[in-house]
């Protein structure tokens, strides 16, 4: 039975690269702004923190875009010009060329008549073609053809409205093969048939537009305006909604289930950042930098620090051996209150993109869902796009799923790489039926997750009573068990098991004796990696739990037979089992989603690997990591150790995988040492 494929794949050489910059509201001083909100003076030194950042990029990118709001003060204020001039200086950093397309505060608002914003018109248009340059336009690159669009004269009835129509359909008609299109305001946020709002093209211009859109030669769309993450698919055309390197546009922390970050969200400033966009010869990688709200002053000298390890995605990365599962809502659709501002009459719905953001950023490709998730037809929308761009969901299922669910994912062309199917070790004597008929509706691996029962854990330690669910073998119960599963697996009723490795254990020397039981029994194992410690007891040692990322990142490298997931993607503070997981209640990456992003920069190619246990100094845990003729250590534990361990003997570089750091060389190696960071590191050390 055929699988969907990963069709979004970039094939052959990549050909180019290029940056894409939204929302930099540039004042027209360097600390002041005619907002009231702090977050906003901030803005010319985080444009420029940017600007400087692109230079630095190791290949350089062939030039950049900006999806508009260059600047903050609109075309009416005496301001405009002088921040106009600030822009400019700012963005004189790179090299390259920068292409424009206005945005509101740059010709004015879209025609409404319900807010006292400055519209756009024939004076405003003028001003900015004098400033900045021409309102729309097209170039050519690499064989792939640019459109730079002027979203405000949908609808505005200006005359440059028609004019600007017709020019797209002349230029979609004359291109020879791929198009990108990059304007300021998305067609729309959620749905193509959502209601006008302050954040999408309204009707009819929105219709006209997605129209054209959907065209087979368009490949890409860049928008802007909306200072959040959004992904979508217009045809067969990827729709990417950038973050603003300068502001949130703070209505969308509805998102988060815990406090917005400073200034009501505004000051949230994980969220800020650009896009590099590499173009293959046949598709692209648009891979998201966080800045952090970084910032460069005016007077500031030197060059910006050359980026440690390259950006990685999703749709290249190499390990799928690693999987999260998704105990949260991962596609979530939110009623954004009226808060005020710019909406006020009626709430607006907004899909929550930021797990998928935080996805893509680590190389994350595998995904554990429980099967009701396949009830919902958006949900399952949303899991095909996903399948496209690279990801695969393993199922999760109380007892055999229901076939029908099976149908309708394959109906929806949803990659499944296994289900889990959770059964007491009785119910699976009796389910070899079943188990033969479900085969008919699926080519995934069936795993067994034994369910836990009194026979198997004691519910009463004396003082405590437990009847809480626990699932999975333990890797010291196979050999008792091993006639009864083997069985199994010769009849083929499983292909694999799932071992859970709890808390504590010592998963590299696990992962040996699950390898060499997988060869001899010809099975898969999915060793379930519990981030919960106690009941009422938070885990919330961060590095903890990325040395545990990192060893099962290494670990499922040296056996395919062998896969990782763990127990949280998000952090579960709250419930009986809190810990923290690889990205925190506001969606941005702990440093456990920082490790992973680093191990799978660094590990980009699939190969052969070994991986076993080292001595290492007191408190500290090692292991070595054998793949391409190279040799790695991973060095987890009090952080003086650790950093004595790694220049103890000759190596080639050391990666603090906690901060994507590279340190090689002695002068940088000296300058690492001499800045004493407290606590524990998570060192990388390839060996000399």
């Amino acid at each position: 039975m055929t699988e969907p494929q990963f069709s979004r794949q970039p094939l052959g050489a990549r050909l180019f690269s290029f940056a894409v910059v939204a929302d930099t509201h540039v004042n027209e001083s360097e600390d002041t702004c005619a907002s009231p909100f702090a977050t906003n003076a901030r803005a010319n030194a985080r444009a420029r923190h940017v600007f400087a950042d692109i230079a630095r990029l190791n290949p350089a990118p062939a030039f950049a875009i900006h999806l508009g709001d260059i600047v903050h003060p609109v075309p009416g204020m005496p301001s405009f010009d002088e921040a106009a001039r600030r822009f400019k200086a700012i963005a004189s950093q790179i090299d390259i060329p920068l292409h424009l397309v206005p945005g509101n505060h740059d010709v004015g608002d879209k025609r409404i008549d319900w807010m006292p914003a400055d519209i756009v018109c024939d004076s405003y248009l003028d001003k900015y073609r004098e400033v900045f340059g021409p309102d729309y336009y097209a170039m050519d690159h690499g064989g792939v053809r640019f459109l730079f669009v002027n979203a405000l004269l949908f609808n505005s009835g200006l005359e440059t409205d028609g004019a600007q129509r017709a020019w797209i359909d002349e230029q979609i008609a004359g291109a020879g093969g791929r198009v990108f299109v990059s304007l300021h305001y998305p067609p729309y946020l959620h749905d193509a048939q959502e209601r006008g709002s302050y954040d999408n093209i309204d009707e009819p211009g929105r219709g006209w537009l997605l129209s054209r859109l959907e065209n087979p030669k368009v490949e890409a769309i860049f928008a802007g305006h909306v200072h959040n993450f959004w992904y979508d698919v217009i045809g067969g055309a990827e729709m990417y909604m950038l973050p603003s390197t300068a502001f949130l546009r703070h209505d969308y922390s509805e998102f988060y289930r815990v406090p917005p970050a400073d200034e009501f969200g505004r000051g949230d400033v994980e969220k800020f950042g650009y896009f590099i966009v590499d173009v293959h010869e046949r598709g692209h990688v648009a891979k998201l930098i966080r800045t952090h709200g970084a910032m460069r002053g005016e007077t500031a000298s030197g060059e910006a620090p050359a980026r440690a390890l390259p950006t990685v995605h999703t749709k290249t990365a190499a390990s799928e051996g690693i999987a999260v599962e998704l105990r949260h809502p991962w596609a979530e659709i939110v009623e954004i209150p009226c808060t005020g501002g710019v909406q006020e009459f009626g709430r607006k719905l907004a899909r929550n993109d930021y797990p998928l953001m935080a996805m893509w950023e680590m190389g994350l490709r595998t995904l554990k869902i429980p099967t009701q998730d396949l009830h919902d037809d958006k949900t399952l929308r949303r899991a095909r796009l996903m399948t496209d761009v690279g990801h695969r969901f393993v199922l999760t299922s109380l007892g055999i799923p229901d076939t029908k669910l099976l149908d309708r994912a394959r109906e929806h062309g949803i990659a499944i790489a296994a289900i889990e199917i959770n059964l007491n070790a009785q119910a699976l004597q009796d389910a070899g039926p079943a188990l033969r008929q479900l085969r008919n509706h699926t080519s995934a691996r069936l795993i067994y997750g034994k369910i836990r029962t009194g026979a198997d854990d004691a519910h009463f330690d004396g003082k405590h009573y437990s009847h809480f669910v626990n699932t999975g073998l333990r890797a010291a119960e196979l050999e008792a068990g091993q006639s009864a599963l083997v069985a199994h697996l010769e009849q083929q009723h499983i292909d694999g098991i799932t071992v859970r490795l709890d808390w504590g254990s010592d998963l590299i020397a696990t992962h040996r004796e699950l390898a060499e039981r997988a060869r001899a029994w010809g099975m898969a194992v999915n060793v379930g990696v519990k981030l919960a410690d106690r009941l009422a007891s938070a885990n919330t040692d961060d590095a903890a739990i990325a040395a545990l990322v990192a060893e099962a990142f290494l670990a499922s490298r040296a056996s395919d037979a062998v896969t990782y997931s763990f127990d949280t993607f998000m952090d579960v503070d709250r419930g009986y089992f809190p810990r923290n997981g690889l990205i925190n209640r506001r969606y941005d990456p702990r440093p456990a989603g920082v490790a992973l992003a680093a191990l799978n920069a660094v590990f980009d190619i699939p190969g052969a690997a070994s991986v076993e246990r080292m001595d290492g100094p007191a408190g500290s845990r090692l292991c070595r990591f054998r793949t391409g003729g190279q040799e790695y250590e991973l060095a987890y534990g009090p952080a003086p150790a650790v950093q004595r361990h790694a220049w103890a003997a000759p190596c080639k570089r050391v990666i603090d995988l906690l901060s994507q750091e590279a340190v090689e060389g002695e002068e940088a190696r000296a300058e690492y040492t001499r800045q004493g960071r407290p606590g524990h590191a998570l060192l990388l050390i390839h060996r000399a």
